[in-house]
Order: structure tokens, then C-alpha cells, then sequence
């Protein structure tokens, strides 16, 4: 049986165990005690634990690539990753992920995670993303309704290594530069600018306490502080104009329409289809459990509301095949409604290389609920998570001013600044969970660590256009179906 999120975010800490090349990790969690009556070791001393990791984990060593296996199949792993998925959405995914290598990317981080935990590794382990990639960051509204941006996709967080979600970040970075054209030496810049923003936000979080570190946040009134140039600029004005408009009302008209007896979402096959009655059934009684895990004030909000269709919806690239539905709620008029969207929650991808007591949960879907809460600042309020037939699910808001910067729509120097604002995201994730001040100690104030991870997204966006065209064959051999377009 998994020990549940909280007890895995209060544990005490193990000590510190650097690896080279190791598959697994033990868990370093520097800052979170059990107690309040134990002190835990001064900043100081917590900073020179980590630059003492230098010794056995070189800076340099974090920018090297070579498969760990001459075996290595990722299509394999993909193949792995689509049981318990619905056959007959299989195709769309594998289409999504053979559009591009960018969208290999997306799809493929059981495969990422599988290289990087081979790798060179300090032992730090805070709470981490776990698909951290460049896509997963971008607008939605707080409690308070201002629009943040932030990481904005946590079905593989969990405590790991930060140097795994630093690693597919600049990763992303340079296969999306790439793709939009840029050349080697603005994708080399961008994966710079970013490994640096994180280096310099995490020892900047590091000499923060601990109470000022957990309300740091990026909203749209200071965004553009960190985007000075064009069309990174521009693209961010655009995005913020998007999101704002993508909430639950105006979302009626796209996806409802009056039918005898209510309001009844459309079908869209294959991407958003109707379910039978008792399959309905289990999910409505899925969203009465749900309630039970939300705070009292919004257990009571959404209380006032009314359960009148649920359908499922087909999302992202990763996640499709496991089962998604979204909800749609009515209050006391017919303008006043809700969407919620059910997401399948299965283990981290990551789990299997971190060891001890911060390895398992009991449910997956609070897993994810609460390592979201852990890593953004303010999270939707709606967070919570339910049981359907067996299967475990996390619950949000589906329409809640949710919005991405369009990345081919960005130039190469904007594309340094984005990656540079992405990173100060990141640091800031992980800086409110644990290890900030041995992360900042190890990271240093030279420019080592970012020569090592722009070393490193060069060689790993080599290996993921050529991970990408093994899959684009194994189609071609019919080892893999594949729907494009959809």
C-alpha cells in the first residue's frame, strides 16, 4: 500500500546519497520535518551539503548523454504505456506523437524518464513535475480570478530528481526551437537563458524564508517585465486575451446545445463522445465522491449546482487513450454553470526510480492534486479527486482561463526570454517544496551548470528526433496504428 502525499511531503530526510548512473534515487528532502520540534540544519550548512556534491557529482557531468542500455527501444515503451488505454483512441495519440518531434516529445515522457534516471544525479529530490517540458507552462486564474502563469500539468509530479525536470525542460526548448527553425545557436542560447533563470531564481528563493518563498508568483501585470522583446511580447498580450475569454460560460455555445428535457453536450467523434447510462451513472456518482475532498466553502459552492451531462473528451498528447470526461454543472440560471473535466490518474512515471517511504500513494489522483498544490502558488480551487469504477481520477475546472504561448509564433531571441521566464517557473516549483538551499549550493553562481544542461538538450533533442523517427517506422512496418490529424 503507497503512503499518501502527505505523509510523503513530512517525511524526514534521508541522507544525502549522490549517484552516477544509478536507477534510482533515495529521497533527500532537506527542508520538510516531521515536527516542529526538530530543527532542521541551518541555511548555511544546508548550502554546503550541496556544494559539497560537487566532489561526486561533478557540474560537468550533468551535460552528458549516452543511452544507458545498447537495447534501448522507445517505441517499445510507448507500446508499454498504451496498456489500459481505450484501443480505439490509440491511433489519435499515436498520430499526435508522430506529427512531430516536438510532439514525440510530449507524448513520451515514460521514455524520458527512463534515460534521465540513468543519469549523473545529486540525490536532492524535492517534489518535481516530472513533464516539465516547455509546453506545460501557461495562463489560468487564481482563486482571486488574476490571471498567473505557471506549470500547468502534474500527472507525473511526484519527489524526484530536480535535475529531471531541468533536463527535460531545456530538452523541450531546444526540439521546439528546432521545429520553429531556429538555429543551433539560438536553441543553444535559449537552453542557456533558461538554466541560468533557474540557477539565479533558486538561490535567490534559497535566501528567502520559507513563508515569503510559498507566495512568490508570476501574474500578467509583471509578466512583461521578463518579455521585453517583440514578438514574445506581443504573443503574451495575445495569450492573456485568449485565456480571458475561455471560461465556463462562454464555453456553452462551443460545446452544448438545447435538447428535450436541458442543455446537452455535443458530440464531437471521436474526440468528444456520449456515454451509455450506466457508465454516466458511475461518473455522476464519481462527482458526488469528489465533493467529499474539496474544502468546506467550495464543497458548499459547488453544492448549488447541478449535474445535467457529462461526455468524454479526448486531451493533450500524453494523456490520450486514459479515460477524461468532462461535466457540465448548472446553478440557478442557465448562464450560471460549471465545467469540470475527470482525468485518469495512474502512477508517476517516475516512481519506479525513487525509493523509500516517497514512492507510492494510495490514490493517484490526489497524488496529483496535491503535488499541484505544492508546486503552483494559488491552483484552482475546484482541485480535488475521486474513485470510478476502479479507476482513479483527479478533478479541476475545465474551462478556467487556461491559455499557452504559441511557440511558433515567438522568434529565436524571444524564444531566450520565454525559456528564461519557464525557468524561474521551475525553480519556483521546486524551491517551495524542498532542497532550495542545497540545489542553489550545488548549482553555484558560475555558469557551469547552464554550459552542462544546454550540453545536455542538444544531445537530447538528437536522441528525440531519432526516438521520433523509430516510431514514424514502426508505423510504417505496422507495429503501431495511427490516426493523423485528429
Amino acid at each position: 500500500m503507497e503512503a499518501s502525499p502527505a505523509q510523503s511531503t513530512a517525511g524526514h530526510a534521508s541522507p544525502a546519497r549522490p549517484t552516477a548512473g544509478h536507477a534510482v534515487l533515495a529521497s533527500i528532502d532537506s527542508n520538510a520535518y516531521s515536527s516542529l520540534r526538530l530543527k532542521p540544519p541551518p541555511r548555511a550548512e544546508r548550502y554546503q551539503m550541496g556544494r559539497a556534491l560537487r566532489e561526486s557529482v561533478p557540474r560537468s557531468s550533468l551535460g552528458e548523454w549516452a543511452p544507458a542500455n545498447v537495447h534501448r527501444d522507445p517505441v517499445g515503451q510507448i507500446i508499454q504505456s498504451h496498456q489500459g488505454r481505450l484501443d480505439w483512441l490509440v491511433p489519435i495519440r499515436v498520430g499526435r506523437m508522430a506529427a512531430s518531434p516536438y510532439g514525440f516529445l510530449r507524448g513520451s515522457a515514460i521514455v524520458m524518464a527512463n534515460d534521465v534516471a540513468t543519469l549523473p544525479a545529486t540525490g536532492i529530490t524535492p517534489v518535481v513535475c516530472g513533464d516539465s517540458h516547455l509546453g506545460n507552462f501557461g495562463f489560468y486564474a487564481s482563486p482571486e480570478r488574476d490571471l498567473v502563469i505557471d506549470l500547468n500539468d502534474f500527472d507525473e509530479a511526484h519527489p524526484g530528481a530536480w535535475e529531471w525536470d531541468l533536463r527535460r525542460l531545456v530538452a523541450s526548448i531546444w526540439v521546439a526551437g528546432r521545429q520553429n527553425g531556429a538555429t543551433e545557436h539560438a536553441c543553444e542560447d535559449a537552453a542557456l537563458s533558461c538554466s541560468a533563470a533557474y540557477r539565479e531564481e533558486i538561490r535567490n528563493l534559497a535566501d528567502q524564508a520559507l513563508m515569503a518563498r510559498s507566495f512568490e508568483r508570476l501574474d500578467v501585470d509583471r509578466i512583461h517585465e521578463h518579455a521585453p522583446h517583440g514578438t514574445l511580447a506581443a504573443e503574451i498580450d495575445r495569450a492573456i486575451k485568449r485565456a480571458r475569454a475561455r471560461t465556463s460560460d462562454r464555453a456553452l455555445p462551443k460545446f452544448t446545445a438545447e435538447r428535450a428535457g436541458g442543455r446537452r453536450i455535443l458530440e464531437q467523434p471521436p474526440l468528444i463522445t456520449r456515454l451509455s447510462p450506466s457508465d454516466a451513472d458511475l461518473v455522476a456518482e464519481g462527482i458526488d465522491n469528489y465533493l467529499q475532498t474539496l474544502v468546506p466553502h467550495w464543497r458548499r459552492v459547488l453544492g448549488g449546482y447541478t449535474l445535467v451531462d457529462v461526455a468524454h473528451k479526448v486531451v493533450g498528447v500524453g494523456s490520450v487513450g486514459l479515460r477524461a470526461y468532462i461535466a457540465l454543472l448548472e446553478g440557478s440560471s442557465p448562464d450560471d454553470v460549471v465545467f469540470l473535466q475527470l482525468k485518469q490518474a495512474r502512477r508517476s512515471v517516475l516512481a519506479p526510480h525513487v525509493h523509500g517511504d516517497n514512492a507510492w500513494h494510495a490514490h493517484q489522483g490526489q497524488r496529483v492534486v496535491e503535488y499541484q498544490q505544492a508546486l503552483q502558488t494559488v491552483s484552482d480551487p475546484l482541485l480535488g479527486w475521486t474513485t470510478i469504477d476502479d479507476r482513479q481520477y483527479y478533478v479541476r475546472q475545465f474551462r478556467n482561463m487556461k491559455g499557452t504561448v504559441a511557440l511558433d509564433a515567438i522568434d529565436a531571441r524571444s524564444l531566450a526570454d520565454y525559456a528564461g521566464i519557464v525557468g524561474r517557473l521551475l525553480a519556483k516549483g521546486h524551491a517551495r517544496t524542498s532542497g532550495a538551499s542545497m540545489i542553489s549550493g550545488y548549482a553555484g553562481r558560475s555558469d557551469k551548470l547552464d554550459t552542462a544542461m544546454a550540453l545536455f538538450a542538444s544531445a537530447y533533442a538528437d536522441q528525440t528526433e531519432a526516438d521520433h523517427s523509430a516510431l514514424v517506422r514502426a508505423v510504417v512496418a505496422g507495429r503501431l496504428p495511427m490516426e493523423r490529424g485528429v
